[in-house]
């Protein structure tokens, strides 16, 4: 999802390489994204022109909670975009209610033992990252 959106090969190639993904590989997509943006290049690096911060950060995350179902197996640990629910922060712009975004997280929070994990939710289906 939010890779997609990630124009930069580099950085989209380290997040979504799930055998060699581990922690110091995120730590550097964030530090080249960081230096590149207080260098003011972000767009000449290959980073996203709008939104940039935020669809690196959803990235990373993503991809953490890869790592995390990797290194902790007998844990159900998943990545779950609920849509864009109607809140304060978007001015209640959204396009669901806030009871219908609560229940697609609750949904995947209640997974029975043993469910997957180390996905990505997305309007409750299971979405490529």
């Amino acid at each position: 999802m939010f890779f997609q959106e990630i124009p930069n090969e580099w950085a989209k190639g380290v997040l979504i390489d799930v055998e060699s993904l581990i922690e110091e590989r995120l730590d550097e997509v964030l530090s080249e994204f960081l230096k590149d943006f207080k260098g003011g290049s972000l767009e000449a690096k290959g980073w996203p022109a709008y939104a940039s911060a935020y669809i690196v950060s959803k990235a990373v995350l993503n991809a953490y909670t890869r790592i995390l179902a990797k290194k902790y197996p007998s844990f159900c640990i998943n990545c779950v975009c609920p849509s864009y629910v109607k809140t304060d922060i978007n001015y209640n712009c959204g396009i669901l209610a806030i009871k219908e975004g609560t229940e697609r997280i609750l949904r995947l929070a209640l997974v029975p033992s043993g469910g997957p994990s180390g996905l990505f939710f997305s309007n409750n289906e299971v979405t490529p990252f």
